[in-house]
């Protein structure tokens, strides 16, 4: 049985959205609706659409996000450890060469719960080149060897880059814990100087699952909260946990997101896990 799955909200003018999602719903048969944000998931909704919550994306608003105070001792921390040991951050102005980035990709593969493949939908290839608008800050160890880069995508309002999102992460299996919370706390510093006003951690999957507030499947909300708290998924499968914990180091905004459907079939459901590549 063919299913259809989109991918976030629509890219379009706010006001126009909904008449795109209705559209979009009667064109596609009834089509499943993945990471979406509550004024899509409230649209749905009032199409008869079934809305859970699928985990939180981490939202920090600048400038007034910043490190200072108590909570974010450890993340400061972990910059002046780098630096102490002769580390070094930087932007990549697209002057390190592309081997180089590839071999360290490469390494941090062999060191992932599944080897075999990254997963997608939710996220495209990871790429050595840059795309249009993008950003990339690396660290680089005392020997000048490339330890960590992190890629951040552009965020866009009335054609003007507005805020960006981390796309991609890449460190070597044997980098210090301290890598890449100091390369993420680096990255957000230079933007705050450059007046960027939003910055997002990504999808942080499962977490907080709760009612969502609209009519929603019992079953796929209990089947969610009992697989991030599952230590085999998260040993064997994708460390659920530990991606969230990693995240709520930075204290930011945590937004909901959802996933949207019709009927929240085994099948559908089914297929959603493989276009991932969870299973």
């Amino acid at each position: 049985m063919k299913h259809h799955f989109a991918l976030g909200d629509p890219v379009a003018h706010p006001p126009d959205r909904p008449d795109y999602i209705r559209r979009f719903v009667e064109a596609a048969g009834n089509p499943w609706f993945v990471q979406i944000g509550e004024q899509t998931a409230r649209v749905l909704a009032g199409l008869g659409y079934q809305v859970n919550r699928l985990g939180v994306d981490t939202r920090l608003v600048l400038p007034a996000h910043d490190f200072s105070g108590k909570r974010n001792e450890t993340v400061r921390y972990s910059e002046r450890w780098l630096l102490k040991k002769g580390f070094s951050f930087a932007e990549d102005k697209r002057t390190i060469f592309l081997d180089e980035i590839q071999r360290l990709s490469q390494n941090w593969r062999a060191d992932r719960i599944v080897k075999r493949w990254e997963m997608a939908f939710l996220n495209r290839p990871f790429s050595d080149h840059l795309g249009v608008d993008m950003r990339r800050f690396v660290l680089h160890g005392p020997n000048g060897e490339l330890v960590a880069l992190l890629d951040f995508d552009p965020l866009f309002s009335g054609g003007e880059v507005i805020g960006y999102t981390t796309s991609f992460k890449r460190k070597h299996v044997d980098a210090t814990p301290h890598a890449e919370i100091g390369l993420t706390k680096f990255a957000v510093d230079r933007f705050r100087e450059q007046g960027i006003s939003v910055v997002t951690l990504g999808l942080s999957p499962l977490v907080d699952i709760g009612p969502s507030g609209f009519a929603e499947s019992d079953f796929w909300r209990t089947s969610f909260q009992r697989a991030y708290g599952s230590p085999w998924i998260n040993r064997r499968k994708f460390n659920l946990q530990g991606q969230a914990a990693f995240k709520r180091r930075f204290h930011g905004i945590e937004e909901p997101t959802y996933v949207a459907f019709r009927k929240g079939t085994f099948v559908g459901m089914l297929g959603l896990l493989r276009l991932v590549k969870s299973i």
